[in-house]
C-alpha cells in the first residue's frame, strides 16, 4: 500500500550543480541537504523545504523532458511568480486547470517545474465562478 510521496528525482547534465544550487536555493528558496556520502559520490544535489523534497541526479545523456514534471503547490503564487521572474527565470501562466491558479518555469538545465496554488472560493461558488485569469507571460 501507497502512503506517500517521499521525493521527486529530476535528472542533470554533469558539472551543473552549482547552476541547480543557484537556482533551487537561491531562486526557489529550498534549502540543499546532503546526500549520503556514497551518493555524493556520483554529483547531483538534493533540496527541500517543508515536505517537498527534490532529487537532481547526474545523467551523463542528460536531455530535459519535454512534457514530465512535478507540480509544486504554492501559496502567494503571485509574488513568488514575480519572485522567480525577478531572478530571471521563465514564467508562463496557464489556466487550463480548473480551480487553481498556476504557472510553469523551467531551472537552468531545462527540466520543467509546475507551480500551483488551489483558487479559494467562497461557500456555493462553482468553478465557473472562480477567476481564472491569464497573466501575460513575465520573462521568458
Amino acid at each position: 500500500m501507497l502512503v506517500a510521496l517521499d521525493h521527486v528525482q529530476l535528472a542533470a547534465p554533469p558539472g551543473s550543480e552549482d547552476a541547480l544550487r543557484s537556482y533551487y536555493v537561491g531562486v526557489l528558496g529550498m534549502t540543499e541537504v546532503p546526500k549520503p556520502p556514497v551518493l555524493a559520490a556520483r554529483g547531483g544535489c538534493w533540496f527541500e523545504t517543508g515536505s517537498v523534497r527534490l532529487h537532481l541526479g547526474v545523467d551523463p545523456g542528460f536531455r530535459p523532458a519535454e512534457k514530465a514534471h512535478p507540480g509544486l503547490e504554492v501559496r502567494g503564487i503571485e509574488a513568488y511568480a514575480a519572485r522567480i521572474a525577478a531572478q530571471g527565470a521563465p514564467v508562463t501562466w496557464d489556466d487550463n486547470l480548473p480551480g487553481y491558479l498556476r504557472f510553469y518555469s523551467r531551472d537552468p538545465v531545462g527540466n520543467r517545474l509546475e507551480f500551483l496554488e488551489p483558487v479559494r472560493r467562497s461557500a456555493g461558488a462553482s468553478d465557473q465562478d472562480v477567476d481564472h485569469r491569464v497573466v501575460d507571460d513575465v520573462a521568458e
